[in-house]
């Protein structure tokens, strides 16, 4: 899609779910549609950044981590190799960048400070431009 002129990795661009999407965006409930479309990191995204805002630090982090988790699935699948860019610009990848950059917020909430501090160098890492988004 985009040529790496720094010499590292090549960005990683997740595919787009677009039913998935579209039911999430008529939503009255995101669980709904976490669960009619499990692999969809911005259903878990949202979940998470729901239960973060109700003050619900751990349910938050059981969502955030779930998402994390299927975006990596995800992530190695379209051929990203456990480092590199995985460009906020592209909305697929946001869902799964939600869910890292919530579960650091979650994680940090419950004590988890090593896992905080991870996820937010991984997030940084990753896409500096989702840390400015999320921030």
């Amino acid at each position: 899609m985009h040529e790496n002129l720094l010499g590292g990795p090549p960005g990683t661009y997740l595919p787009a779910d677009e039913a998935a999407a579209a039911a999430l965006a008529s939503a009255a409930d995101p669980a709904e549609v976490a669960a009619r479309f499990p692999r969809y990191c911005a259903a878990w995204a949202t979940l998470a950044e729901r239960a973060l805002a109700a003050g619900e630090p751990v349910t938050g982090y059981a969502f955030a981590r779930t998402g994390y988790h299927r975006g990596l699935d995800q992530l190695r699948r379209a051929g990203w190799r456990g480092h590199g860019p995985v460009p906020w610009e592209h909305e697929p990848n946001q869902g799964f960048l939600r869910s890292l950059h919530t579960l650091a917020v979650a994680a940090a909430a419950i004590g988890e400070d090593d896992e905080a501090v991870r996820c937010g160098e991984f997030l940084a890492d990753a896409s500096p431009a989702a840390v400015a988004a999320l921030s």
